[in-house]
């Protein structure tokens, strides 16, 4: 499949289902909603995965989208820590958490995965003629 826009990638697709999922698990609990330091945190985390995919695909090079790419990457990390926070405090169960968790590791795989292909393309040597 060729990629025209950011929304065909499906990394992005998979960060937007994980921007979902931070947002369902805030709404469905007013103690968690309450911590609003943490509640900005994650959000911020969680929409910097997908945002920094589109940030990136607008990007003149593969080596500014890969760098965008790594951004997502460390958020979706970033994700998964504060993720036990809200887990020690009893706002999300831990099939929440384990869900949320795995789909900021899904983000991460396929922003690794985007990553490699960009870079073999990238340094691809010419072909002589």
């Amino acid at each position: 499949m060729k990629i025209t826009r950011f929304e065909d990638i499906e990394a992005w697709q998979e960060a937007r289902k994980l921007v979902n999922l931070i947002y369902h698990a805030i709404n469905g609990s007013e103690k968690f909603q309450s911590d609003f330091r943490l509640v900005n945190q994650l959000q911020g985390a969680a929409v910097s995965t997908m945002s920094n995919i589109a940030e990136g695909f607008s990007r003149r090079s593969n080596k500014e989208f890969i760098q965008y790419l790594f951004i997502s990457k460390a958020s979706a990390a970033e994700v998964q820590s504060q993720l036990y926070v809200a887990l020690d405090q009893n706002y999300i169960s831990k099939d929440s958490f384990e869900q949320i968790y795995n789909q900021a590791e899904t983000v991460s795989k396929l922003d690794s995965g985007f990553i490699k292909y960009l870079q073999s393309q990238s340094y691809k040597p010419k072909q002589l003629k």
